[in-house]
């Protein structure tokens, strides 16, 4: 008889882990001048539009414990739009967190639309995310963020977690909006300071306050509800939903509003 041998597991941390880097920069037309990819980390650029669109991807399908991933733009001028192809997946993770940096740097008078697409955090996911936006002189941006917790048409339910975010925009180096969150089990039991029913939230932030009435009307999408205001410089809006789908369809129509009707990145699907 052939004897069969147990298969020997590395030891946990001896597991291979998705790392990547992807850096862009743009001239101050807006034209490429250098590309660098690293690992799982991409970066496409579309071309034909009338904005230059920077399009960030991770080809290992999602994030796990101790995976690595940042994306990097340097705007030098002009006006471009940064997205990601698709959601980005927080699988579930044993051990150390995942790590996701995003850094995009905003050259004087230019403009950054930042309209990364959803995050979806399966259950037990663990990262940890940060993202800054420098802006030099005369530079704006408008910064989306958008996170679902698993998918409810699977039939997905998160009752476990661990997902820090830290979001910093800055103007000639100094701090013009901060955004941490922390969000644990105990946030997604509800309560005043939890979540309630809702399983799919956004925010976005957009330098230069923009007329409210006319944001404010639209807040009104089946499934999802919303509030909006506009103080020192900046515009926010905070979205809150049942599924991410009425979470999108609210987000689209506010886009429409903020970017005074601009088309959408070409990689979004509705």
């Amino acid at each position: 008889m052939t004897a069969f041998q147990p298969i020997m597991m590395p030891p946990r941390d001896a597991l291979q882990r998705a790392k990547g880097e992807a850096l862009v920069t743009l001239d101050s037309l807006a034209r490429l001048q250098r590309l660098r990819q690293e690992g799982s980390a991409k970066a496409i650029l579309p071309g034909g539009g009338a904005v230059p669109e920077v399009v960030f991807l991770n080809t290992s399908g999602g994030l796990t414990a101790g995976d690595r991933l940042r994306f990097a733009l340097d705007l030098q001028g002009g006006r471009a739009v940064a997205t990601t192809q698709t959601a980005e997946r927080a699988y579930r993770a044993e051990g150390a967190m995942a790590r996701m940096d995003v850094q995009l740097t905003v050259g004087p008078d230019g403009w950054l639309d930042w309209l990364p697409q959803e995050t979806i955090l399966f259950d037990r996911a663990a990262l940890d995310r940060r993202t800054l936006i420098d802006l030099a002189p005369g530079a704006g941006c408008l910064a989306l963020e958008a996170v679902v917790l698993g998918r409810a048409a699977m039939g997905e339910t998160v009752r476990q977690l661990r997902f820090r975010d830290r979001r910093e925009i800055r103007l000639s180096g100094a701090p013009v909006w901060i955004d941490p969150l922390a969000l644990d089990d105990a946030a997604l039991d509800g309560g005043p300071a939890g979540l309630g029913s809702a399983r799919a939230f956004a925010s976005i932030v957009m330098t230069g306050e923009a007329p409210l009435d006319p944001l404010r009307r639209l807040l009104d999408e089946p499934g999802a509800t919303g509030a909006a205001s506009a103080f020192a410089g900046r515009t926010v809006v905070r979205l809150l939903a049942v599924d991410g789908w009425p979470l999108r369809r609210q987000i689209v129509r506010i886009l429409h509003i903020l970017r005074q009707g601009r088309p959408l990145p070409r990689v979004w699907q509705l």
